[in-house]
């Protein structure tokens, strides 16, 4: 008797980060009453090549900076959901955790409905937002220590244009190569003025050093375009910047300690 193929595991939106914040079209905090305005979808790192079930590390690892993101902006009806991929490979020209981003974003508005959406991805999965930022209820992407291969295919960037893009990299990162991050940075500026790029002195791949530093940015930048808020100085500088200031733009130490200053 002939084998047969098992079916491909879906992904997974996953459970929303924020408790209290029930999954399902236009739901409401039990708590505040506050309509999700806003959704933010977290997409972990993974590997290079491979077919097996996504990593749950990966995802650990994702989940205190998304968990951040709702404590600071819940109240003004953000959510927030960290992305199971179906394998934890990008897999060549299949770009499986891209089309999963783009698929969680679909879900995204169909739980939630016409709600804007920010893809905030660490490694492959920054690579991953960069990638499904053409679906329309995009409007940002936050890139953390993206994995980009360095191929003879230059990465795609006209997903991109109308959406705000944060990028960040540690100047010490010995597993993902900084130098390819701010050329991308500028080959996205050259059709999206609305592109900066963050160097976080002396700090590696995990961007552990400035972690506080970092977690402040993120925040600031995605609450800045999903909930209108004010940009802080040095981002609103770094938007407005031409190549390379606005992209080479140094994280200060304590970042963060006070964002309007």
């Amino acid at each position: 008797m002939a084998s047969q193929a098992l079916p491909a595991r879906g992904a997974r939106l996953g459970r929303q980060v924020a408790a209290g914040l029930v999954p399902g079209p236009r739901q409401r905090d039990a708590h505040t009453g506050a309509t999700v305005r806003a959704v933010v979808l977290a997409l972990p790192g993974g590997d290079a090549l491979s077919t097996r079930r996504r990593s749950p590390l990966a995802a650990a690892t994702i989940w205190p900076l998304a968990r951040h993101l709702v404590r600071e902006g819940h109240e003004d009806g953000l959510a927030a959901h960290v992305v199971h991929y179906r394998f934890r490979g990008w897999n060549g020209g299949h770009a499986h955790p891209a089309e999963d981003a783009e698929w969680a974003v679909g879900e995204a508005v169909r739980r939630y409905g016409d709600v804007p959406v920010c893809l905030v991805g660490v490694d492959m999965g920054a690579r991953a937002a960069l990638h499904a930022a053409a679906h329309p209820a995009v409007t940002s992407v936050v890139a953390l220590a993206p994995w980009l291969p360095g191929g003879p295919e230059p990465e795609p960037v006209k997903q991109l244009i109308g959406r705000k893009v944060l990028i960040a990299h540690g100047t010490e990162d010995d597993s993902t190569v900084p130098e390819l991050s701010y050329r991308l940075a500028e080959r996205i500026k050259k059709v999206n003025r609305e592109v900066c790029r963050f160097e976080v002195h002396s700090d590696g791949h995990g961007l552990h050093q400035h972690r506080a530093e970092v977690f402040a940015l993120t925040t600031d930048f995605v609450l800045g375009n999903l909930l209108d808020r004010p940009f802080a100085r040095p981002v609103a500088d770094a938007l407005a910047a031409p190549p390379p200031l606005g992209l080479r733009m140094p994280l200060a130490s304590g970042f963060g300690r006070s964002l309007r200053a």
